[in-house]
């Protein structure tokens, strides 16, 4: 079902860039925009982890620096059937993690220094079964997608402005008969609705990855209870990182500088605890 949410939403939010280029700057810009699209697309699944792991200021670990970490990882790697990811660290206070990389091939598994000290060995399995997750549904490459369809109707916007400012804006034939007022509409309303449906997009694949991340730990109630310690620790001690990259992370991070939640990247943590200890019911009950 999240799947199938997954393809709607990306399907929506390609008509919005195609609509979005027709309406704004007239049927000659459907291709260019198209063509931008598979340009900046490109360019996330090429170098979507190197700018993750620059954003967030995470660092590789080896097995001598981090024996637990890369303990757990291959123990779950090799239940998972996937290859052993590279590991990195992020020295920051906030418990945290998250996932990148264009295929499981290429993954990186980060997590913070501060979860190593907030959450026991069995609830940090989770968590990393948790990334994997995302790995293995290959939301890394997805959401590097999403954000880059989301980006250029961003673009495609400011192109219209710029535009509009030089006195090349639509007549009121070709915009629907809307004319300058439904050009300027549509300049607003188009990026926010890209960011509405990219944060749904987000919200669904966490979901996604907490049931693989359960079904590969085998501990549904573990991931529960970490994600309780890390929500709780979170709001109090901010993630200092952009916040451009706060839907790669397991919790919602609480940024620095006064950024609010209003646009959240993740489900509310309390619906996911009650999905998680009704699947650890139905293990139950085998």
């Amino acid at each position: 079902m999240n799947m199938i949410k997954t393809v709607f939403l990306l399907t929506v939010l390609t008509l919005l860039l195609v609509f979005g280029a027709r309406y704004l700057l007239g049927p000659g810009a459907v291709l260019p925009a198209l063509l931008i699209s598979l340009l900046m697309n490109f360019g996330a699944y090429w170098f979507s982890d190197k700018l993750a792991l620059k954003m967030t200021g995470a660092k590789p670990v080896t097995p001598a620096e981090a024996p637990e970490l890369h303990r757990i990882v291959t123990r779950l790697a090799q239940r998972a059937g996937m290859p052993m990811p590279r590991l990195y660290v992020m020295p920051q206070a906030a418990p945290n993690a998250f996932a990148t990389g264009r295929d499981p091939q290429h993954a990186v598994i980060a997590v913070t220094s501060g979860i190593l000290e907030v959450v026991n060995e069995r609830e940090l399995t989770a968590v990393l079964a948790h990334e994997l997750g995302h790995v293995r549904n290959r939301d890394t490459l997805l959401m590097a997608a999403v954000a880059s369809i989301a980006g250029a109707i961003a673009y495609l916007a400011q192109m219209a402005q710029f535009s509009m400012f030089f006195g090349g804006h639509r007549d009121d034939e070709d915009s629907g008969g809307l004319g300058i007022v439904g050009v300027i509409a549509a300049m607003i309303l188009l990026p926010i609705a890209a960011t509405i449906v990219q944060l749904a997009v987000s919200r669904s694949r966490e979901f996604g990855a907490d049931d693989t991340g359960a079904e590969v730990s085998g501990d549904p109630l573990a991931l529960a209870s970490a994600l309780r310690k890390m929500e709780a620790h979170s709001k109090q001690i901010p993630l200092a990182v952009s916040p451009s990259a706060s839907h790669l992370f397991i919790v919602q991070p609480l940024l620095p500088g006064g950024f609010t939640r209003l646009f959240s990247t993740h489900p509310p943590i309390e619906e996911r605890i009650a999905r998680l200890e009704q699947r650890a019911g139905t293990y139950l009950a085998r």
